[in-house]
């Protein structure tokens, strides 16, 4: 059974710790692929200015303002998606940002998603100099790899912009928020990866100790040349 509605309906830093150890499960005509969540973040809407939410409802962010237990899809760098979980009393914009997670079911199709990687090896003479052609090898995704970090679990859990607005949380959805084994300790927290703005809140959760939790990496401003 899905996860119930009033859980999600606390604060967004009394619900992002709870979803660790949740399970999120997506089918599509390919198949089921499930994860237990490891890693999240807490977006707290105008209190937040990390958060998409913070200067007020879009057409993009207008999930955020909606009720509890909805997936709130976004396209970010022109490449690649990322999902939140929508929390919170209706109307007051939260979400919790879900960055990494330990597949549980579906293996062999989030492995063929995820496709293999190409390493490049190259020859080099003793003079520094690159001898014959650059020569690319397969290399297999670890499996711990297959949905650490967001996008990456997004292409796992094969999530895209059409997923926008999906109830978690209803029988029959195509994605759903089930409670799994959960996680009975004390998470890690820390600050959220990537931020400009709060980059300082420690508003990052994650499962100590679990390999598929993604590395932390802090905002690079662009240097302008």
């Amino acid at each position: 059974m899905p996860v119930r509605r009033s859980l999600l309906a606390d604060p967004v830093l009394e619900v992002a710790p709870k979803l660790l150890g949740m399970v999120l499960r997506s089918t599509s005509d390919e198949g089921t692929v499930a994860v237990r969540l490891t890693e999240v973040e807490a977006y707290d809407g105008p209190n937040d200015p990390g958060s998409h939410a913070y200067r007020g409802q879009t057409a993009r962010n207008a999930v955020m303002f909606g009720p509890p237990g909805f997936l709130y899809v976004y396209f970010t760098y022109g490449m690649h998606f990322c999902m939140n979980v929508s929390v919170g009393p209706d109307g007051q914009p939260s979400a919790v940002l879900l960055r990494a997670g330990e597949i549980v079911e579906g293996i062999e199709l989030a492995r063929v998603r995820r496709g293999p990687l190409e390493t490049h090896q190259v020859k080099f003479n003793q003079s520094g100099v690159r001898q014959g052609p650059v020569v690319k090898r397969p290399k297999v995704n670890p499996d711990r790899d297959l949905a650490r970090g967001p996008a990456r679990l997004c292409v796992a859990l094969g999530i895209g912009r059409d997923h926008n607005g999906v109830d978690l949380l209803a029988k029959g959805s195509s994605v759903q928020l089930l409670p799994g084994p959960g996680f009975d300790g004390e998470p890690s927290t820390g600050p959220r990866v990537g931020l400009r703005e709060a980059a300082d809140r420690n508003w990052r959760f994650w499962i100590p100790g679990d390999p598929t939790v993604s590395p932390y990496r802090p905002h690079v401003p662009k240097r302008r040349a």
